[in-house]
């Protein structure tokens, strides 16, 4: 099966919607995304067929931007992680917007991404597998493209060094570090030797070009910024045994929770012109109500530079739904489930109920409230003498995009007036 999508992922790169999409209704076949928005949908029209994810544009802009100056005042790169969206049409605005590359966690997102253009890739995972590492081998036949990707044992160095060398290929590779109880990683002074003593056996196949981490398998900042301190210290130890084959090297970390922990302390160790810092939150772009939500008011109450913004990221994907029945005072079903929006860090929430005939949205009621979602359906609380009728639409937030996203094969973008002005692919 993986190998059937590799090849209809580059055969349809780009072509078309198709039809029948989920959100969209049904459309023809070879409807491109610039046929659907001059069709001119409206959402408060009914032009969509619900249940449908939506994105709004103006949040896109701020979050796009909002993040590009968070980064820039600490003078690190952004390679957003597309693992969130899997959308190239966002990939592209992110890259637009200042990021430096985009990473991912996969040779086929690696895949899909160079297809649609993308020329600087992270992959912030190991490289495993024939044909993982043969899909990677025919995109670096491509001059432009540049790719990274991780190492944390001799036994993967070994099995690297022996694809790459045979066809004559050189993989540039980033060291990465962990932690006990963590996930990939080398966690010691010993696995960190090992490696690299199998990366000086295989130099003429793969070139060490820096660190990376991920801090999100801890929770505590204490350990977090000693986590990476930790890094700071063994991009230093190399530094100076000259083992990088990349000047700049690359020191790189952050997911979208710790990321202002991160480039306080990577900034914090001076490394100049002879370290290139890259960091690579995903889940900025959309954001969310739940786990980020509740890490932004962290990062807006503790960090010098996000208080200086003066503002913070804003949630930009709802999930819009009918209330398909009210059979009880205190229940309204509606026709959004577990097909269609993330329930593994917190159920979706209302946010936004309008009746189909009004021109604008209202907040939904404060004690409207999510309790339970079955494959298709919701379940919403609300009071009796509430006004919540069939046919009624509510919009609602989500908690973590990145499992809402993989749900959906078309996203539209929308406008203030709720108008569809872009549509989102994904590639999954």
């Amino acid at each position: 099966m993986r190998i059937i999508r590799e090849n209809n992922t580059q055969m349809q790169a780009g072509r078309q919607i198709g039809c029948l999409n989920k959100g969209l209704g049904s459309i023809p076949g070879d409807s491109s995304a610039e046929q659907i928005v001059q069709l001119g949908w409206n959402l408060l029209r009914e032009d969509l067929s619900l249940p449908t994810a939506v994105l709004y544009r103006d949040r896109l802009e701020h979050n796009l931007g909002w993040m590009q100056r968070f980064m820039d005042a600490y003078r690190v790169r952004l390679a957003p992680h597309g693992k969130t969206t899997m959308a190239p049409r966002l990939f592209q605005m992110q890259l637009e917007s200042g990021a430096w590359g985009i990473t991912l966690a996969s040779a086929h997102q690696t895949m899909v991404a160079h297809a649609h253009g993308v020329h600087r890739v992270l992959m912030a995972n190991e490289l495993v597998g024939r044909q993982n590492m043969q899909m990677i081998a025919n995109l670096l036949r491509d001059p432009e493209f540049e790719f990274y990707c991780l190492v944390d044992s001799a036994a993967g160095v070994e099995l690297l060094g022996r694809f790459f060398s045979v066809l004559g290929l050189r993989l540039n590779v980033l060291l990465e570090l962990g932690v006990i109880g963590g996930r990939c990683g080398v966690r010691d002074d010993v696995q960190l030797e090992q490696v690299l003593s199998a990366l000086a056996k295989w130099n003429n196949a793969i070139q060490l070009c820096g660190v990376e981490l991920y801090e999100g398998v801890l929770k505590e900042e204490k350990d977090i910024r000693a986590f990476m301190q930790r890094a700071c210290d063994v991009t230093r130890t190399l530094l100076e045994r000259n083992a990088f084959a990349r000047k700049p090297a690359l020191l790189s970390g952050a997911g979208s929770a710790w990321y202002d922990v991160v480039a306080e302390e990577f900034a914090a160790a001076e490394f100049g012109d002879a370290v290139e810092i890259v960091l690579r939150p995903g889940c900025y772009l959309t954001h969310d109500v739940g786990n980020y939500e509740t890490q932004q008011r962290r990062i807006l109450a503790s960090n010098p530079i996000a208080r200086e913004t003066r503002s913070g990221l804003v949630p930009a994907l709802h999930i819009w739904a009918y209330v398909q029945s009210v059979p009880e005072d205190e229940l309204a079903v509606v026709t959004m489930g577990r097909r269609d929006a993330a329930f593994d860090s917190g159920l979706p929430t209302p946010a936004l109920h309008v009746r189909p005939g009004s021109s604008e949205p209202k907040p939904c009621l404060a004690h409207w409230e999510t309790t339970k979602l079955m494959d298709q359906h919701a379940y919403l609380k609300i009071a009796a003498g509430d006004n919540v009728r069939v046919g009624d639409m509510i919009g609602f937030n989500i908690s973590h995009p990145c499992l809402t996203f993989d749900k959906w094969r078309t996203i539209p973008i929308l406008d203030e007036a709720y108008n569809v002005v872009d549509v989102v692919q994904t590639y999954f």
